[in-house]
């Protein structure tokens, strides 16, 4: 008999790719998505026909013990959140509603109906924030630099409680920066990868960005999902770190991302003030020790690969819009 999973955030970038990662696996999928005028189903609609898709939002406890009672699900992956950080500055009480209590809600539901289950939570490494070490571990203090990064925190440490306290299978996966195609336009990954795009078809012949010098651990999407599935394949529940154990400044990505279509970055890249954040995170790199060692994982495409793939299907995106 197959397993039953439930992802909330099954539209996003990670959603998407965990729902095709399980379906290989043989699950029965069901994703929790918001009521929206017009569905935002662009990274699932090539599997639409083969996963269910049921209404429920983390603000809503009703709408969420309504899924675990219907669906019953074996694993339950909490992906959603309000997740950019430059947001959460400006929205920081929808931040702690969506990020922070919509993921106890989340926890709440299984405990009362679906205990049985097992559950990832999506935790980040913008909790470490301004880093008290480098790289991070699992040991790491925590220092959140952003609204984001503090409600991100707050569920992060009540799924541990809710673990000890109800004996519950919950894991906490500490994921550093990862990106695709798939990431989202507002990310500054994407903003390059379609800068680029854009000026290597001429259709624009700048690209402003804020801190050039900011560094982050990033990988790929596709590699890091197969960590959350990983985590619920153990016996125990535990947190675990996932990173590439590289940190890259924004410039660097820049230069590859350019170089890619045989540009120099200093000639199109402008930077204003206002999209640098009013408490920057300056570096994050993290060691994945713990996830190799147990889970049998590491992150496998390169940060070169990664910004070549993205940069390839902005271009086609682009073109095929010409």
């Amino acid at each position: 008999m197959s397993k039953v999973a439930l992802v909330t955030g099954i539209t996003g970038q990670d959603g998407s790719y965990l729902a095709e990662l399980l379906l290989s696996k043989g699950y029965e999928v069901y994703g929790l998505v918001r009521r929206l005028g017009i569905p935002n189903t662009i990274h699932i609609n090539h599997i639409l026909d083969k996963i269910t898709l049921i209404e429920g939002d983390l603000t809503d406890q009703t709408s969420l013990n309504s899924a675990m009672v219907s669906i019953q699900p074996d694993e339950i992956y909490n992906l959603a959140a309000q997740s950019f950080v430059g947001t959460s500055w400006t929205q920081s009480i929808l931040t702690a509603e969506v990020t922070g209590l919509g993921a106890v809600r989340v926890y709440n539901a299984m405990k009362h109906h679906c205990q049985h289950a097992r559950l990832y939570q999506a935790s980040s490494s913008e909790m470490f924030g301004g880093v008290q070490e480098t790289p991070q571990t699992e040991n790491t203090a925590f220092y959140p630099r952003s609204p984001y990064g503090c409600a991100k925190l707050y569920a992060h440490w009540m799924a541990i409680n809710y673990r000890e306290r109800y004996d519950m299978h919950i894991s906490n996966g500490i994921m550093f920066n990862h990106d695709s195609a798939r990431r989202g336009i507002e990310f500054v990954t994407r903003k390059i990868s379609d800068g680029v795009a854009r000026i290597h078809l001429g259709l624009t012949d700048k690209l402003i960005l804020g801190n050039l010098e900011s560094k982050r651990d990033w990988g790929f999407s596709g590699d890091y999902i197969k960590g959350m599935w990983l985590m619920l394949q153990q016996e125990d529940p535990g947190d675990y770190v996932f990173s590439t154990g590289e940190s890259h400044s924004i410039e660097e990505f820049c230069d590859a991302a350019f170089n890619h279509v045989g540009l120099c970055w200093e000639q199109y890249v402008k930077t204003d003030v206002k999209y640098i954040r009013p408490a920057e995170v300056n570096i994050l790199r993290g060691d994945s020790r713990k996830a190799k060692d147990i889970l049998g994982w590491q992150s496998e495409v390169t940060f070169n690969e990664l910004i070549r793939m993205m940069v390839d299907a902005d271009i086609e995106r682009l073109t095929q819009k010409l």
